[in-house]
């Protein structure tokens, strides 16, 4: 679709590869291009997979926006939590491979997905917000309080950790971890498993069980964003 983001239909199964060449951001481009991508994926796919590029899933909001005015950076993190909530609450199955490091809006990433395989290995996953001095949305807080395992909960919300990948999956950012060999053919038997899930079934059991929270994050939104200062340091 574009030089950031490619789309495959592979039976039913659209496969987004994102990969910028470094740290796979999240900018206006990229974002963009994820929404493109999830409005072709709902007219013919039965799930949608992300996969990050070697090495890196996501290294979170692009540092260049982030560190710019004020005014730029509240605004795109507004639209990266548009686009979660998306993704939160998107009518089909949403799957990601993770391929390696995952940071910030990277781990958001992560638990607002249905399902997550990544690589075994040393990587860095996780909310790192706290630890360069900036808050966490209230959609960051909201996600890891619904997807992560409440004894890593006040750890990785407010002490910044970061597992590797298999403290991931103790933590809840990954519901499996396996070789790097073993990434996109596990994820693509996964997404083809959960594409047979009928809409009838699905859709409303996701509305069911996600809409506390897209409300809450939706009605407190203009206030959280007025409150989101720039990484210090």
């Amino acid at each position: 679709m574009t030089d950031i983001l490619t789309y495959r239909l592979e039976g039913s199964v659209a496969v987004l590869v994102l990969d910028d060449g470094k740290a796979n951001v999240f900018n206006d481009a990229s974002i963009g291009a994820i929404h493109a991508a999830l409005d072709r994926a709902e007219q013919e796919a039965g799930s949608v997979v992300l996969i990050g590029r070697p090495g890196r899933f996501s290294g979170g909001f692009d540092l260049s926006v982030m560190g710019s005015d004020v005014t730029s950076m509240q605004a795109l993190v507004r639209s990266g939590v548009e686009l979660l909530l998306r993704i939160w609450e998107f009518p089909r199955p949403f799957l990601i491979a993770c391929t390696g490091h995952a940071v910030a809006a990277g781990a958001m990433f992560l638990l607002a997905a249905d399902y997550r395989i990544g690589v075994e290995g040393d990587w860095s996953i996780g909310l790192n917000e706290v630890g360069i001095g900036m808050p966490l949305p209230v959609l960051g807080v909201e996600l890891a309080r619904a997807r992560l395992d409440p004894r890593a909960f006040t750890r990785a919300a407010l002490h910044a950790e970061l597992y590797d990948g298999a403290g991931a999956v103790e933590a809840g950012y990954l519901d499996e971890a396996v070789a790097p060999d073993r990434l996109l053919d596990r994820v693509m038997e996964k997404a083809a498993e959960m594409a047979a899930f009928a809409p009838s079934g699905y859709l409303p059991s996701k509305q069911r069980a996600r809409h506390v929270l897209s409300d809450y994050v939706r009605s407190t939104l203009d206030e959280d964003m007025g409150g989101i200062t720039q990484p210090q340091g």
